[in-house]
């Protein structure tokens, strides 16, 4: 395993509100660079049928984090979570979350560029905070998205989009491993068992190379144990208690915080009161309760914060992340000494981070790749030509790649006199959010990448390619099921055409009740009606 060495007080700078408590008195809170490894706001600041971006939190909100609070409660370094809970028989739904989370931060950052800044390493949090932003890290809660055939690839674009840590599983398993709740996401809820698969093993070791963070927070105990003895880095808990003062599947036990501790990784204590106490009703002492006994078992170097803001119920008496600083106040009161509350508020979580992330200089490959599509962009064909102009170097089309959603495509024609660089792909892109990757790599053997998140406008056209794709699949039991789909369609093709908007959506309420019948009747496969199902409900949310 590797050791860095570094100072971490050099970040210094923090926003400073004017307040009564008394880490705000002495300076201890606001001087130090604070770290809260999971947030969910973006959970919240999508649209919950479109995913496209709603609320800016750059502006005061009803979230527990915005960044308005951020900065009053002093919180410099949020870790803002993809989360996702995995979608039965639908692995390209999960996907277009996951991404729809990011591309929210993405559009955030946009929106307030003096006030937040995406920093997914050391350098880039030392940097932000310098320069009084708030460092937002990437990070994703539930690797539902990544299943045998485009799991090492997708995971390379969730790095080039600067994810920094990945948690296999929200409660439920999946294609890595066991979820806390020991079962799949299918409607039995089918019991499952192993730990850590041989492809969850495979996604630890490459995690490892590229420099990501591994979450264990939500894992099966199982999976905690397989990911310790793989593990040749560090790992992060980024949201949970202690068993000793709490039983519950999601807080860790003492010998799981011993293992922790010796791997070198960090817990981030969690502040939501079900896996802090018995009460009904949790407080700032609940949880540094647990922070003390967590000081105990694996001393102080290891426990840090992560609060669930925004994916959970809040103590009483912090309601928010403006009130961030009471953390503070009660570590003063028991009488850690300043150095011990800089460690626990964020440099033990800062020297994780550096300690996993890879520091090879990036080289000057003399290739430049522009993407003929920007960050966020709309497309309006579910069946794109995905273009990038290539400069500089010698190549030819055998020197690229062009990777969506971790599936890796030959380009159909790389053009030497424009340097345009082409793939139309086998079939319609599945569900709105996706991500594409070119690649070109030199005669040297290095690698230059641009990634980018686009979506797929949803209409009436998209959708009877989709239907003519599944019927190619073999997704309907006979023909007289296409049929109707594609009549009810064309019905609402003609009256979108004719912008009438109350027919669109009545229209398309027919579509979803055809749907549910057919899916009642078993006449429909369950990955094709969750797809034409989900694209009926953002046409009717898009025309409403």
């Amino acid at each position: 395993m590797r050791m860095v060495v570094s100072i971490l007080c050099i970040f210094s700078v923090s926003f400073a509100f004017p307040g009564m408590s008394l880490a705000n008195d002495q300076g201890i809170h606001y001087q130090s660079t604070v770290v809260d490894s999971h947030v969910d706001t973006f959970m919240h600041a999508l649209d919950e049928t479109t995913w496209l971006p709603e609320t800016d939190i750059g502006e005061e909100t009803s979230f527990d984090f915005d960044i308005p609070k951020g900065q009053e409660g002093g919180l410099d370094v949020p870790y803002l979570a993809a989360y996702t809970p995995g979608y039965y028989e639908n692995t390209p739904r999960s996907i277009s979350e996951t991404l729809a989370k990011i591309n929210g931060l993405y559009w955030t950052e946009a929106n307030n560029p003096d006030e937040i800044s995406i920093s997914p390493s050391y350098e880039d949090i030392e940097q932000a905070v310098q320069d009084e932003r708030i460092a937002a890290v990437p990070t994703i809660e539930g690797g539902y998205s990544m299943e045998e055939e485009n799991a090492i690839e997708l995971l390379h674009q969730y790095d080039d989009l600067g994810v920094k840590a990945l948690g296999f599983t929200w409660n439920t398993s999946n294609a890595l491993g066991e979820g806390a709740d020991r079962v799949y996401d299918d409607p039995d809820e089918t019991p499952s068992e192993g730990g850590l698969t041989d492809l969850g093993e495979e996604v630890v070791e490459e995690m490892n190379d590229i420099g990501m963070m591994i979450d264990v927070s939500h894992m099966a105990r199982t999976t905690f144990w397989d990911v310790i003895e793989v593990s040749e880095e560090p790992i992060i808990a980024s949201h949970s208690g202690v068993n000793a003062l709490h039983d519950h599947q999601r807080n860790l036990t003492d010998e799981q915080l011993e293992a922790l501790a010796d791997n070198g990784g960090v817990l981030g204590v969690v502040f939501y009161p079900a896996f802090l106490t018995d009460e009904s009703e949790g407080y700032v002492d609940d949880i540094v309760d647990h922070i003390d006994h967590a000081v105990d078992v694996m001393g102080v170097d290891h426990v840090a914060l992560g609060s669930d803001f925004d994916g959970a119920d809040m103590p009483e008496d912090l309601q928010d992340a403006s009130e961030f600083y009471k953390i503070t106040d009660e570590l003063e009161n028991r009488d850690y000494s300043e150095e011990d509350i800089e460690k626990i508020l964020g440099q033990n979580h800062l020297r994780v981070l550096e300690e996993v992330e890879q520091n090879e200089e990036d080289a000057d490959t003399g290739v430049t790749i522009t993407p003929a599509l920007e960050m966020g962009e709309e497309l309006a064909d579910n069946t794109p030509i995905l273009q990038a102009d290539i400069e500089g170097g010698e190549a030819d089309e055998g020197d690229f790649r062009i990777i969506v959603d971790g599936i890796d495509y030959e380009p159909d024609e790389f053009d030497e006199e424009t340097g345009t660089l082409s793939v139309e792909l086998d079939g319609p892109l599945k569900e709105r959010f996706h991500v594409v990757t070119f690649e070109g790599t030199t005669e040297d053997g290095e690698t230059e990448r641009e990634t980018k998140i686009f979506y797929v406008d949803t209409s009436v056209d998209n959708m009877k390619t989709l239907v003519e794709h599944f019927e190619e699949e073999g997704a309907f039991e006979n023909d007289d099921v296409v049929r109707s789909l594609n009549l009810h369609l064309t019905t609402m093709g003609q009256f979108e055409d004719q912008e009438e908007t109350d027919k669109v959506i009545q229209h398309t309420e027919g579509f979803q009740d055809l749907l549910d019948q057919q899916r009642e009747n078993e006449l429909i496969s369950e990955t094709a009606y969750s797809i034409l199902s989900n694209d009926a409900d953002v046409l009717m949310e898009e025309w409403q």
